[in-house]
């Protein structure tokens, strides 16, 4: 793939408008956003292909600061006259009295010049809509071909092909970057009961997804066969031990939205009041960033023009930072992380997660689940909730395997929710596991809006929760 003709044919018009509205404004931005890509999707009866409407996106927004508050404007088209389409911007800008009264500390953005082009090398262009589509076919029809109680099964392939443009006095930024998303879902019914399965494969390359989910077939034909055989769990306070989904789904309920700095402006976060204090027990040591590790929230700089960081938020068990977009941090005077990301170019920008993981540990696996005389191991991120203010966490797992004397059983339980208060669960965390599995196929919302891609994983922990 290569970088957005229609971005880049944008370049002098940014330009031009940051100088424009320069002229009213101390400080001055351009992002342009062209994000694309397909979804491919074939079950046993139907097949088809479509846009990837999750991502899909295309215009510009210019963000400005007059020292008392931050104004944004979007559009999808630079007009030919740059100076009356920046005085029609200002025109449009209505500040409210209460506006007019707020001072932002240390509003100065001190960016350091920088002009660049950010790539990420893709292999998409090998492959045509018609041969996915035609992968998709084949391995929907292997698995219907596998057992006679899968009632159905989609194969889906969604990519996603991002550029970017961001353009103030100090910087001129591009990136271009791909991702893609292969799942298997399978509709099954046996034991009279009905359920549904998935296996996913996920990278920046095609050809890594195309080899490898065909190879999860045995793995979700065996899940569907136990998840039909399933049963409800007692309620209690059991041992855990957390796969890596469920790794990633903990730090991103517990400490992701929890830690995000535009909730401590509005003094909406307890967080807020224990940087520097132990919140988790001393192995723990927690990140999120889009530099990082390499996933689906993975990019080179942000909606904000920051360069992508990687933030330790829990070091040894403190709370030693949060994470912040552009506004926050000169509301805050904290240094910004490069976490300020957009649904589109036509929403507001926010402090949002990328990559939130645990650091893998030392302990083995094998040896985890053998410390474990009565528990279950934990599978398969569903949903979960939390709530920031007061620290209370629900997560909901796809199944849990009984442990029993040491070793996993056969006895299968679903689903499995796991609930309490954020710090209790981190604290009881005794073991993690040197094995890190990082998966990115998540997306999150603001409260219940406000969509974006994150990344879920990480090691395996063995930790003491209340589930039922």
């Amino acid at each position: 793939m290569s970088f957005s003709k229609y971005l880049l044919g944008s370049v002098a018009k940014a330009k031009a408008l940051v100088d424009e509205l320069s002229k009213t404004f101390k400080y001055v931005s351009v992002l342009g956003a062209d994000v694309k890509g397909v979804r491919i999707v074939a079950n046993k009866k139907s097949s088809q292909i479509g846009d990837n409407n999750f991502d899909k996106q295309q215009g510009f927004v210019v963000k400005m600061t007059n020292g008392k508050a931050f104004f944004e404007y979007s559009f999808n088209e630079f007009e030919d006259d740059i100076v009356s389409f920046s005085q029609k911007i200002v025109s449009k800008l209505d500040l409210s009295n209460e506006l007019k009264n707020i001072e932002i500390n240390s509003l100065d953005i001190n960016e350091e010049e920088l002009t660049k082009d950010f790539v990420r090398e893709s292999d998409f262009d090998k492959f045509t809509n018609e041969q996915l589509l035609n992968f998709a076919k084949k391995t929907t029809k292997e698995v219907l071909a596998r057992d006679e109680h899968f009632l159905n099964a989609f194969t889906s392939i969604v990519t996603q092909d991002v550029s970017k443009l961001f353009v103030s006095k100090k910087r001129c930024l591009t990136q271009n970057y791909t991702w893609a998303n292969g799942n298997i879902l399978g509709v099954y019914n046996n034991n009279g009961k009905t359920i549904q399965t998935r296996v996913g494969s996920f990278s920046n390359e095609l050809q890594f997804v195309l080899n490898e989910l065909p190879n999860k077939i045995e793995e979700l034909l065996d899940k569907a066969e136990h998840l039909s055989l399933s049963k409800p769990i007692e309620p209690g306070v059991y041992d855990i031990i957390t796969d890596p989904t469920i790794t990633g789904l903990i730090a991103h309920e517990a400490f992701g939205h929890g830690v995000e700095m535009d909730q401590f402006v509005k003094d909406r976060a307890l967080a807020k009041q224990m940087v520097g204090k132990y919140v988790a027990s001393p192995i723990c040591n927690m990140r999120d960033g889009a530099s990082g590790i390499l996933s689906t929230a993975s990019y080179f700089f942000d909606d904000d023009g920051v360069l992508a960081q990687n933030t330790q938020i829990i070091k040894n068990g403190k709370l030693v930072s949060g994470i912040c977009d552009l506004v926050s941090s000169r509301q805050l005077d904290f240094k910004p992380t490069g976490n300020g990301r957009r649904e589109s170019f036509s929403h507001k920008a926010y402090t949002r997660m990328t990559n939130t993981y645990f650091e893998a540990g030392k302990d083995k696996l094998a040896d985890m689940i053998a410390s474990i005389d009565h528990g279950y191991m934990l599978f398969e991120t569903n949903n979960g909730m939390e709530d920031p203010k007061n620290w209370a966490i629900q997560c909901v797992c796809e199944y849990g395997i009984e442990i029993k004397d040491g070793k996993l059983t056969d006895n299968w339980v679903s689903p499995v929710v796991m609930s309490g208060f954020v710090p209790d669960l981190l604290k009881s965390i005794s073991m993690i596991s040197d094995e890190f599995i990082e998966e990115g196929a998540g997306s999150c919302g603001k409260g219940y809006k406000e969509w974006v891609r994150v990344s879920d994983g990480g090691p395996h922990l063995k930790a003491k929760v209340k589930l039922s």
